[in-house]
């Protein structure tokens, strides 16, 4: 299944992508579940299939929003691909390096990444990211991937002057939508292999990063294991995985992110999330 959430005629929906367009969920069903987060919250994610229009919605006509408008958290891993570290300089963690990033600092696929304006060292990161389907506190790494809903672009766009004002990355992971996640919520059932699910970054065309998930210092039931034994994930909750070399900070001369820039984060059968640069808007 590839569950998303979207915006049509003025309004704030959610459905399924089939071949033939975006079937919107059933009147009925929306109102018991107001949105993808509520669905996954309920256990009824399985339903969901069977519960949405019959008529597709054409793609063009929708506005695809972030995947979980309204996670309770976004938790990001920094460093977690070994090119990464060494081309980033630094030293392989023993612990994963984790930082948080606010819903509002992410948009849904086809909709404009906002540059920050007051930097000019906005950059990329494509990753990997789950979206968690049930609570989950406590959880052993054998049972880590039974909480995972599905997969999902991410794209972790970073501010890298500001994510260097001190060691805490917050202020360069969150400016307003700085970054992005879609365009659809991919369950396992449609995947392959999943040590095999790779991301690929293009900037304008050009391939830029590429990683698998079986490349990671921490792997993702590693992840998870480790995430919930200080805090619960609750459905709807997104981990963005880390992103792998390439970054536009470690290359010589660096590639900074402008305006009109188009981006893509490939993740192969889990779906591919593209946005475009527009420049910063005044408040």
């Amino acid at each position: 299944m590839r569950a998303l959430s979207f915006r049509v005629d003025n309004r704030a929906s959610y459905g399924i992508e089939l071949a033939d367009g975006v079937h919107e969920a059933s009147v009925g069903f929306r109102e018991r579940y107001k949105d993808l987060r509520a669905v996954l919250d309920g256990g009824a994610l399985g339903d969901l299939a069977g519960e949405v229009e019959a008529a597709g919605i054409d793609p063009s006509r929708i506005e695809y929003l972030p995947t979980i408008p309204n996670p309770d958290k976004v938790i990001c891993v920094g460093v977690n691909y070994r090119p990464h570290i060494e081309e980033m300089g630094r030293e392989v963690p023993e612990y994963p390096v984790l930082f948080v990033r606010f819903s509002g600092s992410l948009v849904g696929h086809g909709q404009p990444l906002v540059h920050p304006g007051v930097s000019g060292q906005y950059d990329f990161e494509g990753e990997i990211a789950v979206v968690i389907g049930q609570r989950a506190r406590r959880v052993s790494r054998e049972q880590a991937l039974g909480v995972v809903a599905g997969y999902v672009p991410f794209m972790d766009g970073s501010v890298r002057d500001w994510q260097r004002h001190t060691i805490q990355f917050t202020a360069g992971k969150n400016f307003a939508r700085s970054g992005a996640v879609g365009p659809c919520l991919v369950t396992p059932d449609e995947l392959g292999d999943l040590a095999e699910l790779g991301v690929e970054t293009r900037l304008n065309g050009e391939t830029m990063q590429s990683g698998r998930l079986d490349e990671l210092v921490f792997d993702l039931p590693y992840l998870i294991e480790y995430i919930t034994t200080f805090t619960e994930l609750l459905p709807g909750d997104i981990v963005a995985t880390g992103t792998p070399g390439g970054v536009g900070a470690a290359r010589n001369p660096p590639v900074w992110l402008c305006s009109g820039d188009r981006l893509e984060v490939d993740l192969g059968e889990a779906g591919c999330l593209v946005n475009t640069v527009q420049s910063n808007a005044p408040a």
